[in-house]
């Protein structure tokens, strides 16, 4: 497929690097001329220097005969802007643009083809709330993801010392999940490096562990093992931007909510459109703001302000006084890199949040969810299957004798709305949508090839 990237910043050639692996012919445009020279050390392809939204620049891009644009720059506008000359000049069959204003990003109705001709947009912003508001929702999640408009969900969780997995043999797991519940650690990892999950294997101290299960399930589950049922958490708000206003909206009719905003009339606006939060102006690294508001009381503390050394530092702050968990944002994965465990709870990069919604689109009907785990090594996909024993390479066919790619797994199932766990006689078949792990990103392009439908079924 030929497609041509818009921004060469971390997103977008992140995405780039992804899109290359799978024997994409991708094209990078940006203003930055060092940003391009960097990519092609990296990377075997076409980097072009302008405007992203000049029709000279597109053309040099290769415009005419493109499949697909991905507009990722810093302006809104001029990823609507380069969409719209994509369609009237080139007729671009695909169009996906990174939309982060929410003036913009909550009227969906704009992006049509009668107006801003933009057939997907993603808001990082949008993204980045739900994923945090998940981590609150469940107390001990690192990682909340859903699959099948939330139908599933994946949840990340470290075995913790004195906690419900430490020692626990996977043959034995079921013991100790709640009645009437069911689940499976559908991907482990020790140490950075994938371990098969089979029933010999014992969790160890630090493992991340994959939980895998219905909606309604993994909340039992969690309330469970936490012996939690839906609290009322004190929570603290670092920044009133979009992210912070936005979870605050979210969580203020269940928890009682904080904000700490600096400036003025942002303060005073999102005072006036929150109901029950309490808005305090004032600088979030104040040691002295932090005391008054009873940090040593909270139960969350979120750093999510646009700075990464504010909320950096805000967390270790918040750590340092007495929260007793903390979330921040991180943009700089070099700035990430250097937090010591155990001093911030979680680290939330946008980025790796944003790609994951990026991929599902980027990769046509091959998926319908895609989501980027442990700083993009790895993804957790949702493939629609579609076919018959005729077309198909999987349909009628056990998933012991797929031919998966290494490093790929099947976790789960979902089956006319419900949620199936992938034991190896299951026999695949048509609509199935499966829940599919990738320890090895390089061999997503022969999954691919695997789900791939003959023309004649179509």
């Amino acid at each position: 497929m030929k497609i041509i990237i818009l921004g060469a910043g971390q997103v977008g050639s992140s995405i780039a690097k992804h899109l290359e692996k799978e024997n994409n012919d991708i094209s990078v445009v940006d203003i930055d001329i060092n940003l391009l020279n960097e990519l092609q050390l990296d990377m075997d392809i076409r980097t072009v220097h302008g405007h992203a939204s000049h029709p000279s620049v597109l053309i040099r891009a290769g415009a005419a005969d493109a499949d697909m644009v991905v507009a990722l720059t810093s302006s809104d506008e001029v990823n609507m802007v380069a969409c719209q000359v994509c369609y009237s000049l080139f007729n671009t069959p695909t169009k996906i643009a990174r939309i982060r204003e929410a003036e913009y990003a909550n009227h969906p109705e704009m992006f049509e083809h009668e107006h801003v001709p933009i057939d997907f947009h993603i808001s990082p912003e949008q993204l980045v709330t739900k994923h945090i508001h998940g981590l609150i929702e469940y107390e001990g999640a690192l990682q909340v993801m859903e699959f099948a408009q939330g139908r599933a969900q994946l949840v990340t969780i470290e075995v913790v010392k004195n906690g419900p997995l430490v020692d626990q043999q996977l043959r034995e797991f079921h013991r100790i999940l709640p009645e009437g519940a069911d689940a499976r650690v559908a991907a482990l990892f020790r140490e950075g490096k994938a371990i098969e999950p089979v029933g010999d294997t014992v969790l160890r101290l630090g493992d991340l562990v994959f939980i895998l299960a219905a909606k309604k399930h993994i909340r039992k589950i969690m309330e469970t093992w936490h012996k939690t049922s839906r609290p009322n958490y004190k929570i603290m708000i670092a920044g009133g931007g979009h992210v912070g206003f936005n979870l605050a909206k979210a969580l203020e009719q269940e928890h009682s909510v904080k904000v700490i905003e600096y400036g003025k009339e942002r303060s005073a606006h999102i005072a006036e459109e929150l109901n029950k939060a309490l808005v305090i102006r004032g600088d979030c690294t104040s040691e002295s703001i932090l005391r008054e508001e009873n940090i040593a009381g909270t139960d969350i503390f979120c750093a999510l302000t646009n700075d990464d050394h504010s909320n950096l530092f805000s967390a270790l702050l918040a750590k340092k006084l007495g929260a007793k968990k903390v979330i921040t944002l991180i943009n700089k994965s070099n700035y990430s890199e250097l937090i010591e465990k155990d001093t911030i709870d979680i680290v939330i990069s946008p980025q790796h949040i944003t790609i994951g919604g990026i991929l599902a689109h980027v990769r046509g009907d091959f998926t319908a969810r895609v989501h980027s785990l442990l700083d993009g090594a790895a993804e957790a996909l949702e493939i629609k299957v579609a076919g018959d024993s005729a077309t198909s390479h999987v349909i009628g066919h056990k998933i012991k004798n797929l031919m998966l790619p290494a490093g790929c797994s099947i976790g789960g199932i979902i089956r006319d709305g419900e949620v199936l766990m992938a034991h190896q006689h299951e026999v695949i078949k048509n609509a199935d949508h499966l829940i599919i792990f990738v320890t090895n990103t390089k061999n997503v392009n022969d999954l691919k090839i695997l789900f791939e439908v003959d023309a004649s079924y179509l």
